[in-house]
């Protein structure tokens, strides 16, 4: 006999005998903790990078920010890492921006590249390129297998966003997102052909976002990552879709489209 721990009412991300007192999504926020508590639990997430676009052909999908957890001590302040914003320049996507509480801290994502590959999930800091950095627990980082945060279209507790296609003809389907707690967004598709963009990555507990299909250069969006707090959201026409809140990555363009954001990081304090 077998059982999901994703789909049991008692299983819960909450800390044993902890309970969650406070919640942070904006960008800079000041945090009062009750006079007596010195140690608290933090859950911290990095913004999601933005996806890609390219003049011609697909541009990869935005990594997905990084997930940091642990005691620290108190602080008065709390960092929480914007996601990414997609644009329709030709260039490599925006990285989301990092989030940190006390000690603990977890890197945005990075955006989507230049070179049609997907951007890599976040560590402990934002990675540069396809390849993620550590986590903050010292877990290690991958290119292209299974790591902490995952490369690019490589899978990982922050994924990496998948991979563009750069043909211009004929029948093309980009890389989906990675499959992750919190994930990448799909890669795009630019072709004269049937183009279908890549889906966004599916994560524990939220779906990633679709890409669209049809035929030409106004279709094969990426969709967005599936983000901590909510469903990545799904392409339109050549443009990728946002990522999803927690930290989702954005999906990847089209040819002159727009790239998705990235969702925006959140912060969680425990005691």
């Amino acid at each position: 006999m077998s059982a999901s721990i994703y789909s049991n009412s008692s299983f819960t991300d909450s800390p044993y005998g902890l309970k969650l007192q406070q919640t942070f999504t904006a960008s800079s926020s000041s945090v009062v903790i009750p006079t007596g508590i010195n140690r608290v639990y933090a859950i911290v997430i990095g913004g999601g990078g933005a996806g890609s676009t390219q003049t011609t052909g697909g541009g990869g999908g935005g990594g997905a920010g990084g997930y940091s957890a642990g005691w620290t001590y108190i602080s008065t302040s709390v960092t929480v890492g914007a996601g990414g914003t997609g644009t329709s320049t030709s260039a490599a996507g925006a990285n989301g921006g990092s989030s940190i509480y006390g000690m603990v801290m977890a890197g945005g994502g990075s955006g989507g590249l230049n070179n049609q590959n997907g951007g890599a999930g976040g560590g402990a800091t934002t990675p540069t390129g396809s390849t993620s950095t550590v986590s903050y627990t010292g877990a290690p980082a991958a290119a292209t297998v299974i790591g902490y945060a995952g490369g690019n279209s490589s899978a990982g507790v922050s994924s990496g966003g998948g991979a563009g296609q750069t043909g211009v003809t004929g029948t093309l389907t980009g890389s989906a997102g990675a499959r992750g707690l919190i994930c990448g967004g799909g890669g795009a598709v630019g072709t004269a052909g049937t183009g279908t963009g890549g889906a966004g990555g599916t994560g524990d507990f939220f779906a990633g976002g679709t890409g669209t299909t049809g035929t030409g250069t106004t279709f094969g969006g990426g969709g967005g990552g599936a983000g901590y707090t909510s469903v990545g959201a799904n392409a339109s026409a050549n443009n990728g879709g946002n990522g999803g809140s927690g930290g989702g990555g954005g999906g990847g363009a089209s040819t002159g489209g727009t790239a998705g954001s990235g969702g925006n990081g959140v912060v969680y304090i425990y005691y």
